[in-house]
């Protein structure tokens, strides 16, 4: 069942009782997919491959970008600009020659999910957003696969199991998604660099659990830990069976996101617009995200807006930007709020669409 070299590789998982040759051919024969290949799905990843897990699936749709290298230590400088999927594969690979990856250049949607789960044993959810969480969820409790769960916040993390062999479900622990633009995410309110690698491994030991049958896995409890004090807790939860997933649904509406399509301008858009017309752009991130990259325009962080409304009152043709474009929305909004027959607008994907453009 092993070659020689794979013998070698994996020696200290072939003495270890727990898991043994046994074990490792679980491992060889189990097929995991990793959904996002960011700052959780970099150690996850990592940590997969090393073990052995014998066919390795990553989802991502994303390229690599500066900002990533704080965190996601799969990637390396040359990497900046090219896919994720493509730089992790080629990377692992170097890691561990015994392990096939397949890899799959695209967002994770109600379309593709639950072919993609049905090839696999095991779902491991990297991802950064609601949205996705739930259909994450869902799919997998369709396609009866057990979901290894992973959350970050700054300096505090999250990790459970959800349908482990008919067990609680993400749902189960939050029936409904927080209001849209409520919580923000890493690219507008930071992360600390080790956390995704601390919660990544959390994940990544609770899949070896999964496929060696050992331990107890983490389903029915939500594990806790805030990396400035490592304090650590664990929350029971009990399985709603009044919860029913019946089909997938639309994620973008169920977690309240808006067809925002009327006050958005695309890269290409403003940068033709840039060219022929005059308007104020308008950078409401905070001064230290504008002293490293800005594409100028006043600088209004939108903790201010409400504050130096009336001081914009005269202008029209109003760009808000931020650096993923969701403070901008939010600016954008509350702008119209205030001067209805004005024109505002946000910058989709904020400046990191702008410099792949």
């Amino acid at each position: 069942m092993f070659s020689s070299e794979e013998k070698k590789q994996y020696n200290r998982h072939f003495i270890l009782s727990e898991i043994g040759i046994s074990g490792q051919e679980k491992l060889k024969n189990a097929k995991v997919l990793v959904v996002g290949a960011g700052g959780l799905g970099c150690p996850i990843l990592q940590y997969l491959t090393a073990a052995g897990v014998g066919t390795i699936g990553i989802i991502d749709n994303d390229v690599v970008a500066q900002s990533n290298l704080q965190r996601q230590i799969l990637f390396t400088t040359n990497d900046i600009g090219k896919p994720k999927v493509i730089c992790a594969k080629e990377r692992l690979q170097q890691t561990n020659p015994f392990v096939t990856f397949k890899t799959h250049q695209s967002y994770l949607n109600s379309d593709n999910a639950l072919a993609l789960f049905n090839q696999y044993d095991v779902i491991v959810d990297g991802s950064d957003n609601f949205q996705t969480r739930y259909l994450t969820n869902d799919a997998a409790v369709l396609c009866n696969k057990p979901l290894v769960f992973g959350a970050i916040f700054k300096f505090e993390g999250q990790v459970s199991v959800f349908n482990y062999k008919n067990g609680p479900s993400y749902r189960c622990l939050f029936p409904e998604p927080p209001k849209a633009n409520s919580i923000p995410n890493c690219s507008d309110i930071g992360v600390l660099g080790v956390l995704p690698g601390i919660i990544g491994c959390y994940q990544a030991n609770e899949v070896l659990k999964i496929i060696c049958g050992i331990g107890e896995v983490l389903s029915g409890k939500l594990l806790s830990l805030n990396t400035l004090n490592l304090q650590q807790n664990i929350l029971n939860f009990k399985k709603n069976p009044s919860i029913i997933v019946e089909k997938l649904i639309d994620y973008d509406f169920f977690c309240g996101i808006e067809n925002n399509d009327s006050i958005e301008i695309s890269t290409k858009q403003l940068k033709e617009k840039l060219a022929f017309e005059k308007v104020q752009l308008i950078d409401v991130r905070k001064l230290m995200e504008r002293e490293n990259l800005n594409i100028g325009g006043l600088h209004i962080p939108l903790h201010e807006l409400h504050q130096k409304l009336e001081e914009l009152k005269n202008l029209d043709h109003l760009i808000f930007y931020c650096e993923v474009g969701q403070r901008s929305l939010i600016a954008t909004k509350i702008f119209l709020e205030k001067y209805p027959n004005k024109n505002a607008k946000s910058l989709t994907g904020g400046l990191q669409a702008w410099l792949k453009e």
